[in-house]
């Protein structure tokens, strides 16, 4: 697993106190382009370290996940 630093970990940070947010919002807080955390994210998904939610498939929801709370604990 390679992330990239620190786009990555302010992705996980944003999302570490447990709220769901979209690429949007994130893309605003961590003051960085949307489209871009739009391509973090599913990759962030897919090493399990956060989870797409929501009523529907494609929804653009995100929340961390357990994993995701370690590797921000662990970010040195």
């Amino acid at each position: 697993m390679k992330l990239v630093s620190p786009t990555d970990f302010d992705i996980l940070e944003s999302l570490a106190d447990q709220k769901r947010n979209t690429a949007a919002n994130i893309a605003l807080e961590i003051d960085r382009d949307r489209a871009y955390i739009n391509s973090r994210l599913p990759i962030l998904a897919d090493y399990g370290l956060v989870d797409q939610i929501g009523p529907a498939e494609r929804s653009g929801l995100y929340e961390i996940t357990e994993k995701g709370l370690a590797a921000v604990e662990h970010r040195d």
